[in-house]
């Protein structure tokens, strides 16, 4: 489904600002994640969160990015966006760091994020927060997560074994139950040029 483009732009506001994301056990985040491929698997799962409802008001202003978010989340969706500026179909939630006013993931090359790069789509939407998985068992969207803060981006590509690095010494952090799994080949996958580590930097709506 692809939704047009608001009209103007818009400041997010919370309808309970000291809301914050719920604690995530272990058990409880190990469960989310089975079901994640972390960009591997391109469009992925995750459960249900509880982050409070935004409410949005017209705004000719920019955007405020909602850092608070970006620094606790588990989870962000990322949609490329097409040349016309529609999002994708695709809007997988996956693992992220949020590392110098950018959002940086890591994702298999075969996957869209990176096959829209490849064709020369440098914009894309994201949303953020844990708002379960993007699509059913049965493969229907769940849009759910459209109610979670959002934000244009720039994307490009990122190269080199010292971000490399730096990205899995944020995911030991951010995801310490799981990263095990995922350090060698998120490592070696960058290396073979498997997996591609693409930045994500907010601009203007």
């Amino acid at each position: 489904m692809i939704d047009e483009e608001p009209a103007g732009r818009a400041e997010i506001r919370f309808e309970n600002p000291s809301r914050t994301l719920p604690d995530i056990t272990r058990r409880t985040f190990g469960r989310r994640v089975a079901w994640s491929g972390m960009g591997a698997l391109g469009c992925v799962a995750g459960l249900t969160g509880g982050l409070a409802k935004p409410t949005v008001a017209a705004h000719h202003e920019s955007i405020p990015l909602p850092t608070a978010l970006l620094e606790r989340s588990p989870f962000v969706y990322i949609s490329p966006l097409l040349a016309n500026g529609a999002e994708s179909t695709c809007h997988a939630e996956v693992w992220y760091a949020w590392l110098d006013g950018s959002v940086i993931v890591t994702v298999a090359s075969d996957r869209w994020k990176a096959g829209a790069l490849a064709q020369g789509l440098h914009r894309a939407r994201i949303w953020v927060g844990d708002y379960g998985r993007w699509k059913s068992w049965l493969g229907r969207p769940d849009e759910a997560f459209k109610d979670a803060p959002h934000f244009d981006a720039r994307a490009e590509k990122v190269e080199g074994p010292k971000h490399v690095e730096r990205l899995l010494t944020a995911y030991e952090a951010k995801y310490p139950d799981e990263i095990a799994n995922w350090r060698n080949i998120m490592r070696s996958g960058n290396a073979d040029g498997s997996r591609m580590m693409i930045r994500y930097t907010p601009v203007p709506g």
